[in-house]
Order: C-alpha cells, then structure tokens, then sequence
C-alpha cells in the first residue's frame, strides 16, 4: 500500500451542537456525488433531525456494525465494510466518538479515519470545539459539562481543510426553541444551562481563534516554501525589542496596547544578545522581569543572536510576519550620536520597508548610555578606515605644522605626530599604527629635523627621539589593540552566558519539551528548521550536526555556525538529549506504575483483611459457639440476641465478600452488565430500604437512564450509607436529581463536615476511610466500588461542596435514548 496517495480529510469544526455541521457534511457529499465522485456514509448521527435525515437520500449507506459490550447492545461503524467498498469519499460523523471496546476495534472513531486516510481514500467529518483535547479543560470551566470524549489538536491540525460552521448565539437558541435541534422534553433544560448565551458566545470565541491559529499557521507555511519576506498584514504582531534598560517595561506595555487595538493581536518580545559587545552591560534582572511582564500581558518571549542589533531585530520580525516593531529612542546624547554615527533606532527604520516602527520615548531618552558604544569592535568599514587614516592624518598634520613652522619646537611636533598614530591605532588596530608610525616618521624627518627636505640624521638626539616616537607608537598600538580583542572576548563571553540563561530560564518554566526546545534553538541561532535525528546527516551546505547524546543528533539547517556558536549550540543540544531521555524514562515509568498499583492494591487488600473480614468472623463464630455450648442455659430472649448477633455477623461479612469480589470484577473487567433503560423510582426504594434518615426530593419527571438496575442501587446505597456515617444526628440526607444536557444527575447531599478538595481523590481508592479515627467502619471499599460501578456504566461520579456546609456525590448517567448504548452518553454534545 505505500504506492496509495494518502486521503485528504475536511473537518466541519462547530462551536456548539446545533449549528449544522452533519447537514453541511452531507451537504457536500451530496454535491461531490453528483459531481461523479464516489461517495459513501460510513456513519452519520443525525439526532432525529428531519432536515439533516433528509440530506441522507441519494446517498449509499454502509450498515453499522453491531456489537455486544457487558450485556448491552450497540452498533458502531463497520470499517471493514468501508475499506472494503473503497470509496473516493466517506463521510464519517462524531469525530471524537470513541469506540466499544472489543474485536480488535480501535478504541477512537478519529483512529478509524486515520486507518481510511491511510488507504488513500478522502474523509469528510465533523467536530465541536469542546472534544478539542487542548480546550477541553477550559470548556469545562465555561459550561460546567465534563467532556470525556476528545481528540488530539495535532491530528486535527493536519487536516487539508477546515471548515467552520458558525452562528450567532441568538440564532442558534431561536434554533433550539423552534425544536430543530432537541425534542421538546430537553429545550428548557438546554435553553438554561449548557445554550445559555454566555456560554455559546464563549465557545464561538473559542472556535474563531482555533481556527484563526490555523490559518496563521498555514500561512506562514506557504510564505516558508514559497521563500516570501515581505509582511502580509493579515493579523497585527507586534515585537517589541529590549536591551534590559530600565525603559523596557514602558516598552512593553506601549506594544501591549498597539496588539490589543486589533483583536487578535499577538505581542512578542525579543531581545538581541550580540557578539561584539552591545550585550555586555545588560542587566539580567530587568530582562527576568520583563519578561514575567511580558507573558502575564499574553505575549511571548524570544532571545536571539546576532553580530548586527538592527540586522537583527528586522530579520526576527519579518520572518514573524510582524507588522509593527517597537523600541525606544536612543539613550545616547546628541554628541555621542554625532560623533559615533546612526543608532539602533535609525538603522532598524532605514531597513524596517513595510513594517511600521515606533520610536518610544522614555525617561532615559539621550541621558547617556548604559551600555557599551557600539564601535567596539574592528568592523569592516574600520579594516578600511585604519590605513586609510594611517596614510592621510600624518599628510594633514604635516600640512598644519608646516604653516606653523617656528611656532613649535622639534619636541612638540614629535608628540602632535605621537598622538595621530595614537588616534589611528584606536580606529584600526595595530597594522593601521604601523602604517601611521612609519608614515609620520618619514614626513617629520623630512620636514622637521634639520637639515629639511632631505632624508638625512645628523643629530644623534633627533635620531634617539625618533627611535623612541616609533617604539612609543608601536607599543600604545598593540595595547588598544589587545584592549578590543579582549573586549570582544568578553562581549562574546557575556553573548553567550545571556543564551544560556535564557535556555536554562525556559527550562525552569517548563518550556523544556522536546518541540519547544527544537523551536528555542532554531529561533535563538537564526535557522531555517532544527530536528532531533537518529543518525548524523549527511554533509552539505547549511547543514550543522551536534550530538545530543546516545542515537540522537541536533541537525540545524540554515546559514554556517562560526565556532563559538557551535560551542552554546552543544549546550542546546545536550538539553535537548536530556529531553530524550526523560521522555524515554517516563514512558518507562508509566510501565511501572500499574505493577506498582496492584502490587499497593495487594498489600492494602491484605492489611484490611486481617481486621475488618475477622471482625464480623469472630463475632459471628462466638455467638455461634455459645449457643452451642451445653455449660449454660440462656433464656430465650439471649438465644434470640445471640442468633441476631450471628445473623448480623454473617450478613456484615457477606457484605463485604461482594465488595471485594465486585472490586476485583472491576480490575479486571470482568464485570457483566446488563444496561438498560432505568427510572430511578425504580431503584431508589430499595437501595434507601437500610437508610431510614434519607429523604428523597421529587422524581417522578426526571427521565429514565441507561443503567444496569442492580449495579445503580448498589451504588446510591452505598453513597447513601457513607453520607448517613457523616451526618450530624438530626438531620436527613437529601437525595435529589436534575435532567441536564442529555444526563441526569443525582445528588446525595449531606452536611457532615466536608472534605478538603484535595483530598477528595483518595477517598475514591480501595481501602481508605478518610476522617474516621478507627478501623471499625469497614474496608473503605464503599466509593471505590459506587464510583466503578458507575464509570462501567458510562457515567460519572464526583464530589462538590453542600452549600452550607458538608459533602454532596454527584452521580451522572446518560439517557436512555433509542437504546444506543454508549453513545447516549454524548448525546446532546455532539452534532
């Protein structure tokens, strides 16, 4: 099959259910059909909608597959039968259905449509924005339904297209309240919790920037291959750049309000740690503290090398297809500006094109710098200027003097020619000194030590003096230049501990995945891609390979390092190789683990055992023994206790035997179920039957659930018993329930003491009794088993606070609607 042209797949992505992503779906299929094209339903939930069921004429149907999962019936989608038919199309609805366990099916709907992609045949589907695995916590928060069904953002991401189907909240409310969406039992229930307007304009918030994140991103991917540097205004991205001067946080609340005028707007901050000497100087602490400002506006921070600031700045925000940059004017005062040239600032606006620059003022605006002069280092125009100077100055002090002669003495002349090879070797070094030295010595001998115009020495003083100005020369020359080159050292030095500071920063926030540390490095040293690879590759051109530890290798591909570059590179690389092989040593753990969790299981199992199984045991067997006993004579009213008291025993340790043997089912799922449509009118009476102190709130009009009848009562008495233990005498424990969203959920409300939120996990493993004080409440197995039993019948149960005060159990469970099992559980989330 390697010959097979990979599937394309279009995702239809939907804020909310309800806005006409499965209609749109068959819309297109529709379409494609009758445009030739082979089109097959491998599965569509259409919800009773007649208008979407309608959509379905014309097009050829592949039946679902039924299948059996703990008693209960279901039917899910046959792909065999569709790999099989080998479509051009198939249409596959619920996204992030997941699966029924059992024939080797895959567990998620999203792997059944990767398998038809990678058969080469084209999916069109259909997800909401809340089974995005990246959202789902955030739309928890908003709506407060838990979603347990999602799908990773990558493999969405990788989708040729996707579609979004929009409305506006009031629309689609209108839509719910005419019927479209639910049958009219669930509108109200909707209409005031999950389609509240609030939450849906929250969810179409979430959905517009999703999908605009992807577009960006496919953007910027086609101005890569197509090689484009030019800025596309299509989203405002705002860079600020900072030094680490005391002007940042202006700077970067400045650019935070630029990004926030366009909604959208991304705001990035960088900053350039150069080699030749302007990050020398920088104080670390202001660049820590801007960038916590940074990232608490929302933004990003980014760290970059570069010989050139300017270069720099204008490289990083165009290949971030920034559209504004922002940095400060120039500390520099008018005569430092004057005398070493343009600035940053100047430099960035001569080079910046199509991106706008904003020149900010701030209060260390021309007071001075605070960093070193950006003519620290032999530039190339210096190589040139050096001897040039060397040549020239001498002539133009020759030139001078000689208007003077008779004014100056012999002693003055040499030390004004001293201190112009002084001034070239400052420009250009050592070379340039000596070409000034060996000039000035020429035109001061020839013009100033008798006898003049000749190249003669007859005094033997001139000639002492003239020996000493050259080797005075020479020696100030070589100083100034060992000056700069440990200058550049150090500057160099500083670059480089600034990088890596930066590294070892995003390593302590917890940027340190292995895709966040490839991107850092391609980012930090100006490259075209950075990949973590098996083996070394091949050499070429702009190709730079470190190792990064044991069978990996940091491949770079972009311009030619210079030596020290590689040298903090390595750095990178030995970070990442530790990233690697955290990653190996957590998968490695996650083995482990379950070893480790049967092996706690186990030992807590036998602890528990010795005292709370021979409790009732002793108990029991002596009653039993004294009854036997033919030592003493009981009346009738002890024969009576004593029977009570071994009745007890036994009905307490078979109790408790069913615990432990439902536990163990559940381990190794082997519990069998038989799901089916349940009133809670049903089950209610006999699991309170033990429980006298409860009350039950009104019942009669919550609809049925899915459930196995045996398995819920079990579960609300056992929730209704360890309420009972926590409830102050006196007071009732209140059983209530609600409809909401396609489940319904019961309350067990008490208003013992409570129980801090975070220990409220624990109480949910084998064998713990939280807050009691003795062994004499049972094996702790009461929670453990009532949330099992709860979750194998697709439903939840969880704590929340007793408003008032104490501890309420929410157990929810799917409708029972047409009897599609697993299904009902995400009935009235999905489209």
């Amino acid at each position: 099959m390697s010959d097979v042209r990979p599937g394309r797949l279009k995702v239809y992505l939907g804020a909310a259910p309800g806005v006409g992503k499965t209609y749109r779906m068959l819309d297109e299929g529709r379409r494609r059909a009758a445009r030739g094209a082979d089109v097959v339903v491998g599965f569509a939930e259409c919800h009773g909608r007649p208008r979407t069921e309608a959509m379905l004429d014309g097009l050829q149907t592949v039946p679902r597959a039924p299948c059996a999962y703990r008693g209960g019936r279901f039917q899910e989608m046959d792909l065999a039968a569709v790999l099989a038919r080998r479509p051009q199309v198939a249409i596959v609805d619920e996204f992030a259905h997941s699966n029924v366990p059992g024939d080797g099916r895959n567990p998620k709907r999203w792997q059944d449509i990767e398998a038809l992609l990678d058969a080469g045949i084209d999916v069109i589907t259909a997800l909401n924005i809340q089974h995005l695995e990246s959202l789902n916590d955030v739309v928890e928060k908003i709506t407060g339904v838990p979603q347990h069904e999602t799908v990773p953002d990558e493999v969405v991401r990788r989708a040729w297209q996707i579609e979004l189907v929009d409305m506006p909240p009031e629309g689609l409310r209108r839509r719910m309240a005419h019927g479209n969406i639910y049958a009219p039992e669930k509108i109200d229930a909707a209409l005031a919790n999950y389609f509240r307007p609030g939450n849906l304009t929250a969810l179409r918030q979430l959905a517009l920037l999703w999908v605009a994140d992807r577009v960006d991103e496919a953007l910027q991917e086609y101005r890569s291959q197509h090689g484009i540097g030019r800025v596309w205004e299509t989203r405002e991205r705002v860079v600020v750049a900072l030094t680490g001067g005391p002007e940042g946080d202006t700077l970067v609340r400045r650019a935070a309000r630029i990004a926030d005028r366009s909604a959208g707007g991304d705001l990035l901050a960088v900053h350039v740690a150069r080699s030749d000497g302007l990050a020398a100087g920088v104080s670390h602490a202001s660049l820590t503290r801007q960038r916590r400002l940074v990232e608490d506006l929302g933004g990003s921070y980014h760290s970059v090398v570069g010989d050139d600031v300017a270069t720099a700045l204008v490289e990083f925000a165009r290949a971030e297809n920034a559209t504004q940059l922002v940095l400060g004017t120039s500390r520099r005062g008018r005569l430092a500006r004057f005398l070493t040239g343009p600035g940053t600032g100047e430099t960035v606006t001569e080079l910046s094109g199509d991106i706008d620059v904003h020149r900010v003022t701030h209060e260390r605006a021309g007071r001075g710098t605070l960093l070193p002069s950006r003519r620290r280092t032999l530039s190339t125009a210096r190589l040139i200027a050096g001897p040039v100077a060397g040549l020239v100055l001498p002539v133009l002090l020759t030139v001078v003097l000689a208007q003077l002669r008779g004014t100056l003495n012999l002693t003055s002349e040499a030390l004004l020619f001293l201190l112009a090879v002084v001034g070239v070797a400052c420009i250009g070094g050592v070379a340039s000194a000596v070409v000034a030295s060996v000039t000035a010595s020429l035109l001061l001998n020839y013009w100033f030590i008798p006898p003049i115009g000749a190249f003669t020495l007859n005094d033997p003083n001139a000639l002492l003096a003239l020996a000493v100005f050259a080797v005075v020369a020479a020696t100030v020359a070589g100083v100034v230049d060992r000056s700069l080159r440990l200058s550049r050292r150090s500057a160099r030095a500083t670059a480089e501990a600034e990088t890596m500071s930066s590294l070892a920063g995003s390593i302590v926030r917890g940027e340190a995945t292995i895709p966040a540390l490839l991107e850092r490095t391609r980012e930090t040293f100006g490259m075209e891609s950075a990949d973590l690879v098996d083996e070394p590759p091949d050499a070429e051109a702009g190709v730079t390979a470190v190792p990064a530890g044991p069978g990996a290798w940091l491949a770079l591909r972009g311009r030619t390092l210079s030596s020290s570059e590689r040298r903090v590179l390595a750095a990178f690389a030995a970070h990442a190789g530790s990233a690697v092989e955290r990653a190996r040593l957590a998968e490695a753990a996650a083995e482990v683990e379950p070893v480790k969790a049967a092996d706690r299981l186990r030992t807590a199992l036998l602890r528990a055992v010795g005292h709370d199984l021979r409790t009732p045991l002793a108990a029991g067997w002596a009653a039993v023994t004294s009854l036997r006993s033919r030592d003493v004579a009981f009346s009738a009213e002890d024969r009576d206790e004593l029977l009570a008291t071994a009745d007890e025993s036994m009905a307490k340790l078979n109790r408790l035997v069913e615990n432990l043997l439902d536990l163990s089912r559940l381990e190794a799922g082997a519990l069998t179920l038989n799901l089916r449509a349940t009133s809670l009118e049903e089950v209610l009476p006999l699991a309170l039957a033990d429980v006298p102190e409860a009350e039950v709130a009104d019942v009669e009009d919550i609809p049925a659930v899915l459930a196995d009848p045996p398995l819920l009562e079990r579960v609300i008495a056992n929730l209704v018993g360890n309420a009972a233990r926590h409830t102050p005498p006196g007071r009732r424990v209140l059983v209530t329930a609600s409809a909401l969203a396609g489940r319904v959920e019961l309350r067990v409300v008490d208003r013992g003491p409570g129980l801090p939120a975070e220990g409220r996990e624990r109480m949910f493993e084998p064998f713990q009794r939280l807050g009691d004080t003795d062994n004499t409440t049972g094996l702790g197995l009461g929670l453990a088993l009532a949330r099992g039993l709860t979750e194998a019948m697709n439903g939840t149960l969880s704590p929340e606070d007793t408003p008032g005060g104490g501890l309420t159990m929410v157990v929810s469970l799917p409708f029972a609607v047409r009897g599609i099992g697993a299904e009902a559980a995400e009935q009235t989330t999905s489209s």
